[in-house]
Order: structure tokens, then C-alpha cells, then sequence
């Protein structure tokens, strides 16, 4: 009898283990089993082991579920920082995107305004010397000439706003006087060119005209310093030009 109740009592928690019922279903399975001895302490020992055993699987079960929630509620924020950061990410891109697309556009449009400032400068320039003025031959050649004469011709021969930095040129070079030379560069005439023979692509008579030594100047002026004003303001820096 005694064999026959451990087989009983480890038949019921081989069941209870395998099928994992509720505490009832134990209790009926181990009625059935201890039916021939009536009253024996060792069936309920075994139903309360069995339960026991139920209540441990039941709170790993919950214990398992509670961790596997945690882990996907961690991987949900993970999922959710990752996102934010990512959009944060972009944003910063398309701002500085943005940004650099502005300080572009006003790169070039800085630089574009300067090269119209300097087209219409040298439209102006151009403009200002196709203007009809008199020409070497415009003038009769005398034996000689007074400042006032030479001045004159000067006026007649450029327009009038660059004038006066011929004249300021002129002052200092030669003081108006078509004949200086300077004996020590061979410099000569009203500009003092160096060599004085260059001015004879203005005119062979560049020793004795001032008409022909003023059209030499002032083409010299145009073509290095684009005006007459240009080669001045290079004189006031430099003491020459």
C-alpha cells in the first residue's frame, strides 16, 4: 500500500507538471488516483506540493512577461530616440543648407552688382572719349606757344572733368612748358615721355606741337591708368606715373 501511494503521489505531480492545470484539476486527478486509501495524509501532501510547485511556474511566467514587456517598452524608446535624433539631424541639414544657399546667393549677386559697376565705368569712359573733340590737326601750327595757348588746346582736346588732373599732372611734370627736357632720363615735352621719342606715334612733329604731345599723353593716360584722373590719383601715391 505504502508503494502504491508514492506511485500515486508522483504519477499526480508528473501530471500536474506536464499539464500545468489549475489547483482543481490536481485535486481530482489525485482523488481518482488514491481512491483504495481513504483517509491517508500523503494524497494532500501531494495536491499542496503540486500547487506549490503551479504557484512557482505561474510567477515565472509573470516574472518572464513583465521582463519581456520592459524590453520591448526599452526598445520602443530606443526606436523613438533614434527617430528624434535622426529628425534633428535633418532639420540641422536643411537649415545649414539653407544657410549656405543664402550666403552663396549673396556672393554672387555682390559680385555680379561689381562687375556692372565696372561695365558702366568703362561704358561712361568710352563714352567720354568717342565725344567729338578736337584733334592734332584741328589746331595751326605756330612757332610757338604760351601756357595759355597750350592750356587751351588741352581743354579743347578731353573731356572736361578729367581736365583738371591732366593739368595737375602737367603742373608737375613740366609746368606747360612743351620743350622741357630733362638732360639726365631724356624725358620730354608737356608729360615728360621717356624716351620723348615715343610721342612721335602721335604726331612727327612731337618736339614742336603741344597738340602733338597732349594726344600722346592723354592716350598714354587712357590706356594704363583709364583716364587722365586714374593716372593722376596713381601720381599723388607714387610721385610718377
Amino acid at each position: 500500500m505504502l508503494e502504491g501511494n508514492r506511485v500515486s503521489r508522483i504519477s499526480v505531480r508528473g501530471f500536474a507538471v506536464a499539464s500545468a492545470t489549475a489547483v482543481t484539476t490536481v485535486g481530482a486527478v489525485v482523488g481518482v488516483a488514491s481512491g483504495s486509501t481513504q483517509g491517508s495524509a500523503e494524497p494532500v501532501e501531494a495536491t499542496a506540493a503540486d500547487a506549490t510547485l503551479l504557484a512557482d511556474i505561474s510567477a515565472g511566467n509573470q516574472t518572464q512577461a513583465q521582463t519581456a514587456s520592459l524590453t520591448q517598452q526599452a526598445d520602443a524608446q530606443s526606436t523613438a530616440a533614434d527617430a528624434a535624433a535622426k529628425k534633428s539631424a535633418e532639420e540641422a541639414a536643411r537649415k545649414q543648407a539653407a544657410q549656405d544657399a543664402a550666403a552663396k546667393k549673396a556672393a554672387a549677386e555682390k559680385k555680379a552688382a561689381a562687375e556692372k559697376a565696372a561695365e558702366e565705368r568703362e561704358a561712361e569712359l568710352k563714352a567720354a572719349r568717342s565725344e567729338a573733340r578736337k584733334d592734332v590737326g584741328d589746331f595751326a601750327q605756330q612757332a610757338s606757344y604760351t601756357v595759355a595757348q597750350v592750356q587751351s588746346m588741352a581743354r579743347q582736346m578731353m573731356p572736361s572733368d578729367q581736365f583738371q588732373c591732366f593739368s595737375n599732372i602737367v603742373d608737375h611734370e613740366s609746368d606747360w612748358n612743351y620743350k622741357a627736357s630733362n638732360p639726365s632720363s631724356g624725358a620730354y615735352g608737356l608729360v615728360q615721355a621717356l624716351p620723348g621719342t615715343k610721342m612721335a606715334s602721335a604726331g612727327s612733329d612731337w618736339q614742336t606741337n603741344p597738340a602733338t604731345q597732349i594726344k600722346w599723353g592723354l592716350g598714354y593716360m587712357n590706356d594704363r591708368y583709364d583716364s587722365p584722373c586714374g593716372a593722376w590719383e596713381f601720381w599723388q601715391a607714387n610721385q610718377w606715373y
